[in-house]
């Protein structure tokens, strides 16, 4: 690319352009002779442009990488790189928003208990808790989608980023260096630059937030003691030598184990931004270090989270089973609310946190506590109590939002499915 640039341009002859474009192919040169250099001068691209020069033949060969340095070649070619494995992130994106949304319509109207603090809060269906996860990770997306302006740059300034090896035309030639390779040139080409790079792995820290919190429900919620929901189990996996019963979370365990790595290259990805003057050999290898490990890291989770969701088994009868557990004190907000209409909600609120710390010192039953309460009693009968008390009446606008949530995802795949289709193919 940057040989038929430099031909078009009159910087280099053209038929010396053609003919290094020409042998610019890894099966045209000798792997062994480049790995021997890479050993012996302990630099990364030297070696590579000797032997593309060697086969280019003495005239064209003395025209290899003229005027660039070894970061401008490289760090272009990350961005290549970074772009083809962004639209496969885009891609997998479509394939989990895809088991995303049927997992939120089968289980919008799905009662569980809603849980604040680890503790019981008011119903919700599990398909709120679905669309929540939507909704976080369509920002995700649209975070990754933002970024592609600024992440996907050809770097060409020559030693310093100053222009100096190639003069005036430098600012046009890398404009049309860019634009061959599909990037946008840098408008200031210094190879400090990390903030780029950076705000791609951090991007993907905020996706690896969700996945991991997504992994870590599933964890609790499989547990027996839940047993609300949970990832695939294939007949034949095993769980323990030792004990046959076992049916672990292991999708689960490594969406949070791959989550928290990937978390964890964000400081990382920041510290690599520390480079001094014009250029930083060790900044250089930590940014690299860092992004590749976050974007194998981001397509590992992405694949567990949608074998997650499209395999996911739910439980209505444990859910609703757990909904009961406090005998109708999951819905005392319904109930305070209801007499607030008539005596205010302090008071209200007074009377039923009365009647539930009745039951919670083992004295009586929900329902009984609060028809034992004459001031409860002169504003609700047995049949207004009962009426209050049903969770299944209680969650709100959960199923509504799951549906639209679904919606969202539904168009999101098809959407993302298409754009990286198209994107990648250019690529």
């Amino acid at each position: 690319a940057l040989a038929l640039t430099q031909g078009e341009m009159g910087i280099i002859p053209a038929d010396a352009a053609e003919v290094i474009a020409s042998k610019s192919r890894l099966e045209l040169l000798d792997a062994d002779a480049i790995g021997e250099g890479l050993l012996r001068t302990a630099h990364p691209l030297v070696p590579l442009v000797w032997e593309l020069a060697r086969v280019c033949g003495a005239q064209a060969g003395g025209f290899v990488h003229w005027g660039a340095t070894t970061q401008n070649i490289l760090e272009t070619g990350d961005s290549l790189l970074l772009r083809r494995a962004h639209y496969i992130l885009l891609s997998q994106f479509a394939t989990a928003f895809g088991s995303l949304s049927a997992l939120a319509e089968r289980s919008a109207e799905m009662p569980m208990a809603g849980r604040t603090h680890g503790q019981h809060a008011v119903p919700i269906t599990f398909g709120y808790k679905v669309a929540v996860w939507i909704d976080e990770l369509s920002r995700s997306v649209d975070r990754l989608r933002e970024t592609e302006s600024r992440a996907f740059v050809a770097l060409l300034g020559g030693a310093a980023g100053t222009f100096a090896s190639f003069g005036d035309a430098g600012p046009e030639l890398q404009t049309r260096f860019a634009k061959r390779l599909g990037l946008n040139p840098s408008a200031v080409p210094s190879r400090t630059h990390r903030d780029r790079e950076a705000e791609y792995v951090t991007v993907l820290g905020l996706l690896a937030g969700t996945c991991g919190k997504i992994g870590n429900e599933m964890y609790t919620l499989m547990r027996q003691e839940y047993r609300e929901a949970g990832e695939p189990v294939p007949e034949g996996t095993v769980g323990s030598s030792t004990m046959p019963q076992k049916r672990n979370p292991i999708l689960a365990q490594d969406l949070c184990a791959g989550a928290a790595q990937l978390r964890a290259l964000v400081p990382l990805a920041l510290e690599a931004m520390m480079t001094e003057h014009e250029a930083n050999r060790a900044t250089t290898v930590m940014m690299r270090g860092a992004l590749s490990q976050a974007c194998g890291l981001a397509g590992d989770l992405l694949a567990r989270l949608g074998a997650i969701c499209e395999g996911m088994w739910l439980d209505p009868e444990r859910m609703r089973k757990n909904l009961d557990l406090t005998g109708g004190m999951i819905v005392s907000e319904a109930v305070m609310l209801e007499l607030a209409q008539k005596m205010g909600r302090q008071v209200a609120h007074d009377l039923v946190y009365d009647a539930a710390e009745t039951v919670l010192r083992g004295e009586t039953d929900f329902v009984q506590a609060l028809g034992n309460d004459p001031r409860i009693r002169a504003e609700l009968d047995d049949a207004g109590i009962a009426a209050l008390l049903d969770p299944a009446a209680y969650t709100g606008l959960c199923a509504q939002m799951a549906r639209n949530q679904a919606g969202v995802a539904t168009n999101l795949s098809a959407k993302l499915r298409a754009y990286a289709d198209e994107q990648g193919n250019q690529a």
